[in-house]
């Protein structure tokens, strides 16, 4: 975004969870959320929007209101963080996706999520 009003920041860690994992055909991640608002105003968390990609390429929208129940306020400098999970029905998949955001001003806006990766670990040499 080329002004600095509307900034946040979206970082991601995922890990998977074999002992949630326990039916076979079946993989559980976690994914740890940190968002930050890095603008000049305070913003709410309005909705989420999450593509799910599989290894066989099956995509899952999911989106709503807020996250774990929580339409957080981020201060200027202020961070929000959350841990979620997804279970996908093969070993690597992907997720993408974005938060609806509403600035003091009332400005609408999406803070991406950037792809990442959902893998369990030693399937790729």
């Amino acid at each position: 975004m080329s002004d600095n009003e509307h900034y946040v920041t979206v970082e991601v860690k995922s890990r998977y969870l074999p002992d949630q994992s326990p039916d076979e055909g079946k993989f559980a991640f976690a994914y740890h959320i940190t968002i930050s608002n890095k603008g000049s105003q305070q913003v709410q968390l309005l909705n989420r929007y999450w593509l799910i990609t599989d290894g066989n390429g099956k995509k899952t929208e999911v989106h709503g209101p807020g996250v774990i129940g929580q339409q957080p306020f981020l201060a200027t400098g202020a961070s929000f963080e959350y841990t979620s999970g997804v279970i996908l029905e093969t070993p690597l998949g992907s997720m993408q996706g974005h938060y609806e955001m509403r600035a003091t001003d009332g400005t609408l806006f999406d803070a991406s999520i950037k792809v990442f990766s959902l893998v369990v670990p030693k399937l790729v040499n």
